[in-house]
């Protein structure tokens, strides 16, 4: 009877421990029934890719134009400008300015009064003719013997100091007269006829605004890639319309105090229909210029993994993962340009990340795509 309690025993010990080993706690790979067993091609094979296949959106990488742009602040400014200030103090006797009209080249805009240097004119004069004639006279003397040297240098030396007393006051003369220095446009005067105005009087402003200049800043960093002849565009207030320039001067050196590079753009100011110019000296503009623009490859941001020394994008190829290591360039806010690592036409993974291994299994479930406006880059 013993015998049989201990064979009974027995069994009930050896078909507990098989029922723990194969029903509770299976080995991995072990659990059969058509579904592969521990055949390493099966549908729940080992950690390195036997498993199933994970599933993630794609993005095919095409080579697209990526563009760069700076975008700055500036202002217009006239071609030419110049403060209309009296040479000397006198009193306006004429004053031939139109505000806001235009005027030509060496039009007079005032006139001084002069009476007083006129008369002082005709007395020099009058000493130089009578200085010339006694020149006359003192040279036939001295051919005859009749005078010394050193008394006809003396008559010439007064003769010279005459004409050149004549030169003083014809230059005061000419003082008395404002003429415009250049072809533009007066601004609001400040004086009328009449008044008594003195070297620090402003009459009025002078200004030539057929075309502008646009005076502009950018990084120093940037500096290399601007020159004469480059293109820019900009925007004005109460403006909708894009309008163009070109760079036509750059700064030599860079500023200290902001490490940025002033560069000036010449801007076409043809009026409107209304004949009004189109632009006024002194608007503010926003000027955006092209640094780069040519064809890269790019990615989605999301694609790629930020590391300690570089960064990786996960790449898919024969229904695997891999990962490999890209060197980035422009950033966006949707897009990253990549400068090696990849090829035009790999498929990268842009969900999932966090879940995929090296080697791990993965199908696309989706493929995207990105919108021309996210390669536009815009600094400032």
């Amino acid at each position: 009877m013993k015998r049989w309690i201990s064979l009974i025993l027995v069994v009930l010990i050896l078909g507990g421990i098989i029922v723990y080993n194969k029903v509770l706690h299976p080995a991995p790979g072990a659990t059969g029934g058509g579904k592969g067993g521990s055949d390493p091609k099966g549908g729940k094979g080992g950690p390195s890719g036997g498993g199933p296949a994970s599933s993630v959106n794609g993005f095919i990488v095409v080579s697209q134009r990526l563009r760069e742009d700076v975008v700055s602040s500036g202002s217009l400014l006239a071609s030419e400008q110049v403060d209309i200030y009296p040479e000397i103090s006198a009193r306006i006797i004429e004053l031939n300015i139109h505000e806001g009209q235009p005027v030509a080249k060496g039009d007079l805009l005032v006139k001084l009064f002069d009476t007083d240097l006129k008369a002082q004119l005709q007395k020099l004069q009058a000493q130089a003719d009578n200085a010339r004639r006694t020149e006359e006279r003192n040279k036939q003397l001295l051919a005859r013997g009749g005078i010394s040297q050193q008394e006809y240098d003396i008559v010439t030396t007064n003769l010279r100091s005459s004409l050149a007393d004549i030169d003083l006051v014809r230059a005061n003369l000419q003082r008395t007269e404002i003429r415009a220095p250049f072809s533009g446009v007066i601004g609001l005067r400040n004086v009328s006829t009449g008044a008594v105005v003195s070297p620090s009087t402003l009459i009025a402003r002078l200004q030539q605004i057929s075309s502008l200049k646009l005076d502009f800043s950018i990084p120093e960093k940037y500096g290399a890639s601007v020159h004469n002849g480059s293109q820019i565009s900009f925007l004005v207030d109460g403006s909708g319309k894009t309008s163009q320039g070109v760079v036509y001067a750059i700064e030599p050196g860079v500023d200290e105090q902001t490490r940025n590079l002033r560069i000036r753009a010449r801007v076409n100011n043809a009026s409107g229909g209304n004949g009004q110019p189109l632009f006024r000296p002194g608007t503010f503009a926003r000027v955006t210029l092209t640094i780069q623009n040519e064809q890269s490859l790019v990615v989605p941001t999301q694609a790629v993994i930020p590391q300690t020394r570089t960064n990786q994008v996960i790449v898919v190829k024969n229904g695997k993962a891999m990962f490999k290591d890209v060197k980035t360039g422009l950033r966006t806010a949707g897009t990253i340009q990549i400068l090696s690592g990849l090829e035009k036409g790999d498929t990268v993974a842009t969900t999932g990340l966090l879940f995929l291994k090296p080697d791990s299994p993965v199908k696309i479930g989706k493929v995207i795509t990105l919108p021309d406006n996210a390669l536009k880059v815009a600094l400032q």
